[in-house]
């Protein structure tokens, strides 16, 4: 019976059931103490485990190598690893299932690199692992990121006949993904001769977190056609796969594959399911999933939280992180991260600084590497390079990419190139092989009109035979995702696409537009210039749109890159022109152009120095503080905290205005455009 309710995992009854076999004065086995100490180890009983060992040793039993494992198990799973350690090590011969057992105890604390060094040790000894053996450690290997490891065991997998075994193979294939070697998960996955969900859930994973979205879709294509119904892991890659491409169609028809309670019930689907539409520009979609939601936990929250911050909507964000705390859900540190590229979207730095400040403070928190390199980029957007400049000096972590890229970004933005070449130094230390750190620096000295030295690092990035990452935008029509590159004229429409940008631009220049060729950072003449931002991605792929879908629809458009400062204003106009909604997915953000206005309200362009916040803040009163800011054609509004009666500020372009300051606002009037 104790057996027997064991293998159904009814442990709380294997228990019972040994009580009731003590109380009518029957004496345990060595089969007995296996199994009942297996049920304490899934319970993680550990004051019952401990009576049950000292029952063990009393009864002589402490030699038997299946107890000496259960008790390996049941301190491991308690969180005893030392005392584990112990007990495996005085079994006198040990077996697979006892290795396995202190190997599956170490990658239960998270001690994954200890746990293939002990299966290296396995086999030292002559012990041949099972299939459960070797799909543990390629579980390590891939938490790891040890391809090496993984490779080696591999070639252990083929030659001791293991490579026949689904479980096992499923397992190299999720390594390899993990690990980011893709052709060689695809390699193990076509050679494989059976194959379960699980393994193409993998692969389809695989592909999705490894930023390959179109082969995620074309193997969950193939999985259709092999007539297999998508389990929850495989859903969760083809919407991951499809918020990458913005293809909302396609995503709509993928999760019709499922009932809706399955989303509805299940946090992990649902989670991919906000995530999704969110990233899709589909909002009001992303919301109404979060609310129809059963029992959402904190994983759910974050979702909802990112998804308002990227789509714009920063004070619904901070609104659902008060719903939060109000339900006694616990934030995490990723709850943390959506609020806080929040606050860089909306040019929030008073409300950045307080959510950082209550990580640690109020939450008990401490903030990471992610929640730094936040706060270094709102502080950089706004100008404020220098406390940003201070944050990295005073990290108790060395900065990353990340966090050195987000200050660059900033220098970028307000032409500091003094700061931005030291800057760069370090990023080049830490990522020699990366070309989009001296692309930035050469775009920094090109905006500045510093050709010589635009022209050097360009020189230098051909000499290391280093390419710049090329200009990529997708669109989806009628469930199909089409893609374009800068200069594209490889899509069979192509011709008809350049004819329809050139009657827009022609319209375009009826209703006021120039192409800002500032934007195009080489010294070659303005008509040139003018050339090369008419051929940009996402207005290929703007063009292609209108061509095919109805007047009514909404394109999403999405791109690899920042959309340029022309392209942003001639989206804006062409959105005036048409009559249609653009929503645009950079690597950045989320811009939606509606009747001639984006929704970023155009905060990531150049802002006045004295706008981020340095000179303002310390003007007139002790305690003066900027709240954050927008503007429209002719006026700025700076929201404030305190009030004095009037100061002058000068813009970059070295406009004076006067600023007059009412209760909680203070409105430049600058009697011209200024951006």
């Amino acid at each position: 019976m104790i057996r027997g309710t064991v293998s159904n995992d009814s442990f709380d009854d294997a228990v019972l059931f040994y009580n009731s076999m003590r109380s009518a004065g029957f004496l345990p086995d060595n089969y007995t103490f296996t199994f009942v100490l297996k049920a304490c180890a899934r319970l993680a009983d550990f004051p019952f485990g401990v009576k049950l060992h000292s029952l063990v040793v009393k009864m002589g039993f402490d030699c038997d190598v299946f107890v000496k494992t259960s008790l390996v198990c049941l301190y491991s799973k308690c969180g005893y690893l030392k005392d584990a350690r112990k007990v495996f090590d005085d079994i006198p011969e040990k077996n697979v299932v006892s290795w396995t057992a202190i190997i599956c105890g170490y990658i239960g604390c998270g001690l994954h690199k200890e746990a293939v060094g002990l299966f290296r040790e396995l086999l030292e000894v002559g012990v041949k692992p099972d299939n459960f053996t070797l799909v543990r450690v390629l579980y390590s290997c891939s938490q790891l990121g040890d391809l090496a490891s993984g490779e080696w065991i591999d070639k252990y997998i083929t030659e001791s006949g293991f490579h026949r075994n689904v479980f096992v193979l499923t397992s190299l294939v999720d390594m390899y993904a993990k690990c980011g070697s893709m052709e060689k998960a695809r390699q193990v996955f076509d050679g494989m001769v059976e194959r379960d969900i699980v393994c193409w859930s993998a692969m389809i994973q695989g592909y999705a977190s490894n930023g390959l979205p179109k082969e995620a879709l074309d193997l969950f294509f193939e999985m259709q056609r092999e007539n297999l119904r998508p389990d929850c892991y495989a859903m969760v890659g083809v919407l991951s796969a499809c918020a990458r491409l913005g293809a909302l169609e396609l995503g709509n028809w993928a999760k019709g594959l499922l009932d809706a309670d399955e989303f509805l019930s299940n946090p992990v689907l649902g989670t991919a399911l906000i995530d999704f539409y969110a990233k899709c520009g589909s909002i009001a979609q992303a919301v109404d999933i979060f609310r129809m939601m059963k029992g959402k936990d904190h994983v759910v929250f974050n979702a909802i939280i990112s998804g308002l911050a990227m789509n714009g909507h920063v004070r619904a964000t901070f609104g659902v992180f008060g719903q939060m705390e109000k339900y006694g859900i616990q934030p995490d540190g990723n709850t943390f991260v959506g609020l806080l590229c929040g606050c860089v979207h909306a040019g929030l730095v008073n409300d950045g600084r307080r959510y950082f400040d209550s990580m640690s403070h109020v939450f008990s928190l401490c903030p990471t590497i992610e929640h730094y390199g936040c706060m270094v980029d709102l502080l950089s957007r706004a100008g404020l390079l220098v406390e940003a400049h201070n944050l990295i000096k005073s990290m108790p972590m060395k900065p990353n990419t990340i966090v050195l890229g987000a200050l660059l970004g900033g220098c970028r933005l307000h032409r500091d190139t003094k700061l931005a070449e030291p800057v760069l130094k370090q990023l080049i230390e830490l990522e020699p092989w990366n070309s989009g750190h001296y692309v930035l620096l050469s775009n920094i000295y090109s905006a500045s009109r510093r050709w010589d030295e635009a022209e050097k690092v360009r020189l230098t990035l051909n000499e290391k035979g280093m390419q710049k990452l090329p200009g990529c935008s997708w669109v989806e029509v009628d469930g199909v995702v089409h893609e374009f590159l800068v200069g594209d004229t490889s899509h069979p429409m192509s011709q008809k696409i350049y004819e329809k940008l050139e009657s827009l631009f022609k319209e375009l220049r009826e209703v006021g537009y120039s192409p800002t060729t500032e934007f195009v950072l080489f010294d070659i003449e303005e008509e040139e210039k003018e050339y090369f931002l008419g051929c940009h991605s996402e207005k290929l792929a703007i063009a292609f749109a209108l061509i095919n879908t109805g007047a009514n629809d909404i394109i999403r458009v999405v791109k690899n890159l920042r959309v340029c400062g022309d392209c942003h204003e001639a989206i804006k106009l062409i959105s005036k022109v048409t009559g249609r909604e653009i929503i645009i997915r950079d690597n950045n953000r989320f811009h939606c152009f509606r009747e001639g206005s984006c929704s970023c309200g155009d905060y990531w362009k150049m802002k006045p120095e004295t706008l981020a916040g340095t000179d303002l803040q310390n003007y007139g009163q002790e305690g003066t503080v900027l709240a954050g800011y927008h503007y429209d054609v002719n006026f700025i509004t700076i929201h404030s905290e305190s009030r004095f009666p009037g100061l002058n500020i000068w813009l970059r372009n070295g406009q004076k205005v006067e600023a007059k300051l009412s209760l909680r606002c203070l409105l430049i009037q600058t009697g011209k455009r200024v951006f």
